[in-house]
């Protein structure tokens, strides 16, 4: 059987327009989950250690670290008017948005990234190597 052509195989144009609306939850699970180097990155940006960072920042989720939410906030705790207050530091799954493994799926990329962001159609155009290494990197980091 003939492997199947991905539909993102000529690339996608897509350049975040700094919206925040990745980092805001619309309704759904949006968990932000760290590795290991993601909380260390995270705690140097913010000149703490990695202990402390991972005390007041994180919380454990079917055995994973994820960043906690604020009561009745369910935003990034490190949104910030709109914007990315850790953004040099910002963790894999936020760098490697929207190619995610599960929203590359024509239907998903339609419902959870397209239908929503406003930096899909918009930059240059991301070729089909650029984003399997995302799709890899995210990969990796869900273990």
């Amino acid at each position: 059987m003939p492997k199947r052509t991905k539909w993102w195989s000529h690339g996608i144009r897509f350049e975040c327009q700094g919206s925040g609306k990745c980092c805001t939850s619309r309704g759904g699970f949006g968990y932000v989950y760290l590795t290991a180097e993601d909380r260390r990155q995270m705690a140097r940006h913010l000149g703490i250690a990695t202990r402390s960072f991972t005390a007041r920042y994180c919380r454990k989720i079917h055995g994973q670290f994820a960043l906690k939410e604020e009561k009745g906030n369910p935003d990034c705790v490190f949104l910030d008017d709109k914007r990315c207050s850790v953004y040099a530091a910002r963790p894999t799954q936020c760098r490697t948005w929207p190619f995610w493994p599960e929203s590359m799926q024509p239907k998903a990329w339609r419902r959870d990234v397209a239908a929503f962001c406003p930096g899909v159609g918009k930059g240059r155009v991301i070729s089909a190597r650029e984003i399997q290494t995302q799709i890899d990197i995210q990969s990796q980091a869900d273990g």
